[in-house]
């Protein structure tokens, strides 16, 4: 006759880790995986997925925005560490709207330090005036952003291109 004893530790121990490794694979087999923003189409109308991820430098903005056909100077106008706001103003909440139409959304980054690209676009068709692109990044991921002209009373909108 074969007795094997355990103590009330090693019991709750193996417990523990029973419990931990279910809940983990429920949440890997349950928790969906989000594409932020949605595909482009490129000039040819064909669909080009757009990627949001690995921008750790200037250039990569640069790169990222080349995927909606946007050309620019090469170098960032400025670079400039902003806030997110705890609470949106309309105006916020405005600009917020216009993130969530390109499949953002910046609710999520409320009083998060964020760093703002913003560079010249040397392509914009039917505007004569300087346009930027504003681009907010956070853990080298693309949050936000916008194209827009230097003029008050001109435009803002997203990162595709006006139709």
């Amino acid at each position: 006759m074969f007795i094997y004893s355990m103590r009330a530790g090693t019991l709750k121990l193996i417990g523990v880790i029973c419990v931990a490794l279910t809940v983990l694979i429920t949440l890997i087999a349950f928790v969906p995986t989000y594409t932020v923003g949605s595909d482009a189409v490129n000039a040819s109308g064909n669909a080009v997925e757009i990627s949001y991820d690995k921008v750790k430098s200037a250039d990569d903005v640069g790169k990222f925005l080349s995927q909606f056909g946007w050309q620019t100077d090469g170098k960032p106008e400025e670079v400039e560490t902003v806030t997110v706001p705890e609470e949106f103003d309309k105006v916020f909440a405005a600009y917020n709207e216009l993130q969530k139409e390109q499949g953002l959304n910046l609710s999520k980054y409320r009083g998060k330090e964020v760093t703002r690209y913003t560079f010249r676009v040397t392509n914009y068709e039917g505007y004569e005036g300087k346009v930027f692109a504003n681009v907010l990044v956070y853990r080298n991921r693309v949050i936000g952003g916008d194209v827009c002209s230097a003029d008050p009373s001109g435009f803002v909108h997203g990162f595709s291109p006006r139709e």
